[in-house]
């Protein structure tokens, strides 16, 4: 099946962010409205909890609720505040050595991803990253050569607390550097289970197992697949080889992979790349993400390459065949 990716970048919130809330919206809202109107908090509710964890992004929220049409739903849905449930796989990776690296594989449904590359300075801090819920992140990076990813962590338990990829929009917008990463990810609550791995322009990495009814565990762990310390959710373990993919991850970078672009190319291949795209799931997308020197991106399929820099940002869009 064919894909399309599009590269988009608006140094503020404007009429292109206003083009994508419209094309995206339809299928957002029948989401957001999946379980009833009254499941998910009211405006004010989500407002406090916004102001009360991550007040700086207040600004661009409104702004953004404004663009979109000031209606009651919008800004209910544009907080992210127990937001409706949704489960991902997922594979990531850290090359610590020489010059780092953060590679990862989105595995998921085509026709549930965005595909939008968003290059942004809503809060004066460039970024460029994978948007999701409409500014929320997948993955990214900031100018500062901070570069985060996330991965389902593999737990059922629904809690209170915001969606994390508007978590990792918070951190790409505000932080510069791995410990200021670890901060918000200790501090702010996140609605289900995640594992988030964070990489910095100093080589310093962490996966950070986020969960919503314990505080997160963080470990100097370079890999993540979609279960944490240990295997709770058996069925989805299973359909997702989530421990068979962790243990690959490991020997890649105890020695099976010798060189870095090795390690690159394991990712488009089983066992972590995934293509049962008749099945409506697979590897829509990999990613490195380049801390070092001039912090940058590329997007990988099989025979296909998409790169991206802060520098050289060219809007764009690129079909790719999904196997």
């Amino acid at each position: 099946m064919d894909f399309t990716f599009q590269a988009v970048a608006e140094e503020q919130p404007g009429p292109k962010w206003r083009a994508l809330f419209e094309r995206f919206w339809p299928a957002y809202e029948r989401w957001f409205l999946s379980e009833g109107e009254k499941a998910r908090p009211r405006y004010l509710t989500s407002l406090r909890q916004l102001k009360a964890h991550m007040p700086e992004l207040v600004p661009t929220y409104e702004r953004l609720v404004e663009l979109a049409g000031n209606s009651d739903l919008v800004a209910r849905f544009l907080a992210s505040f127990c937001p409706p449930s949704y489960l991902i796989a997922c594979s990531q990776a850290v090359w610590a050595d020489g010059e780092p690296f953060l590679v990862r594989n989105y595995d998921y449904s085509p026709q549930l991803c965005e595909g939008v590359i968003l290059a942004t300075a809503w809060n004066g801090r460039r970024v460029i990253a994978m948007s999701d819920g409409m500014w929320g992140v997948l993955d990214g990076i900031n100018e500062d050569g901070l570069a985060v990813s996330l991965s389902f962590g593999g737990r059922r338990i629904e809690g209170v607390g915001f969606g994390v990829p508007l978590i990792l929009r918070y951190i790409l917008e505000f932080a510069a550097r791995t410990e200021e990463a670890v901060a918000v990810l200790e501090r702010v609550p996140v609605h289900m289970s995640y594992n988030v791995t964070v990489l910095d322009a100093a080589g310093e990495f962490v996966t950070a197992y986020l969960r919503p009814d314990f505080p997160a565990v963080v470990h100097a762990v370079p890999y993540a697949a979609n279960h944490q310390e240990e295997i709770e959710w058996e069925q989805h373990a299973t359909a997702t080889a989530t421990l068979q993919r962790e243990q690959f991850l490991y020997r890649q970078l105890r020695g099976s992979a010798r060189h870095p672009e090795t390690l690159v190319a394991s990712f488009l291949e089983p066992p972590l790349y995934a293509n049962a795209f008749a099945k409506g799931y697979g590897t829509v997308y990999t990613a490195v993400y380049r801390p070092t020197a001039s912090p940058r991106v590329e997007y990988l399929w099989p025979g296909s390459t998409w790169g991206f820099d802060f520098d050289a940002f060219e809007e764009g869009s690129r079909t790719v065949q999904l196997a």
